[in-house]
C-alpha cells in the first residue's frame, strides 16, 4: 500500500511539474491573455464560441462550453458556447455517409460565422477532423485557437493562437487544457459581468 501511495505522489508531482512550466511560460500566458480579450470582444459582438475535440478532448470541449453557457462563479446571462459533438444522430450520420474526418467541418460550415471563435483541442495537434474544422473556420473568417501538447503538431499551421502544453503525456496535457478552460471561463465571466450578483 505504501508503494502505491508513493506512485500516486509521483503522478501528482508530474502533473504539478507541467503546470509549473506553464506558470513560468510568459509567452504562453500572454497568448492566453489575448485569447481572453478575443473571447470577450466576440461575445460583446454577439458572436459565438464553438469547441471541438475527440475523446477526453471532447469532454473538455463540452465542459468549457457548459461553464460559459451556464455559469462559472457568477449568476449572469448565458454566453453562447457549444461543443460540436453533442448531437449524436448528426455525428453518426455524417461519419457513416461521408467520413469521421468531416464531422466537425460540416457543422462549422453550417453554423459558424465571421467573427465567431473556434477552439480546437487535440493533445497531438494532428486530429484530422479538428484540423478540417479549423481550416473551414479560417475560410469563414472565424478566429481559430488550438490547445495541444508540445510542439502543436499540424495544428500550429491552422490557428491564430496556439497554446501548446509542454508535455507529450496525454493525461498531463488534458489536465492543463481544462485548467486553461477554467481560467478563460473565470476571466471572461468576471470582466463581462463584474456588476452581477454572485
Amino acid at each position: 500500500m505504501g508503494n502505491r501511495v508513493s506512485q500516486f505522489q509521483a503522478v501528482i508531482q508530474r502533473s504539478m511539474d507541467v503546470k509549473q512550466q506553464v506558470l513560468s511560460n510568459t509567452e504562453l500566458l500572454l497568448k492566453l491573455n489575448s485569447i481572453c480579450d478575443e473571447m470577450i470582444a466576440a461575445f460583446r459582438r454577439d458572436n459565438k464560441v464553438w469547441l471541438c475535440g475527440n475523446g477526453g478532448s471532447a469532454a473538455d470541449a463540452q465542459h468549457i462550453a457548459a461553464e460559459l453557457s451556464g455559469k462559472f462563479y457568477i449568476n449572469r446571462d448565458p454566453l453562447f458556447a457549444e461543443a460540436l459533438h453533442v448531437n449524436t444522430s448528426y455525428l453518426t450520420a455524417v461519419a457513416n455517409d461521408y467520413s469521421y474526418a468531416e464531422i466537425f467541418s460540416r457543422l462549422v460550415k453550417a453554423k459558424a460565422r465571421r467573427g465567431d471563435i473556434l477552439i480546437g483541442l487535440s493533445t497531438s495537434g494532428n486530429s484530422e477532423n479538428v484540423l478540417r474544422a479549423l481550416e473551414m473556420a479560417n475560410r469563414i473568417g472565424a478566429l481559430t485557437i488550438g490547445l495541444t501538447g508540445q510542439g502543436g503538431g499540424k495544428m500550429k499551421d491552422h490557428v491564430k493562437y496556439l497554446l501548446d502544453i509542454p508535455s507529450k503525456d496525454t493525461p498531463r496535457i488534458q489536465e492543463v487544457h481544462i485548467l486553461i478552460g477554467h481560467i478563460l471561463c473565470e476571466f471572461v465571466e468576471r470582466e463581462m459581468f463584474a456588476e452581477s450578483k454572485s
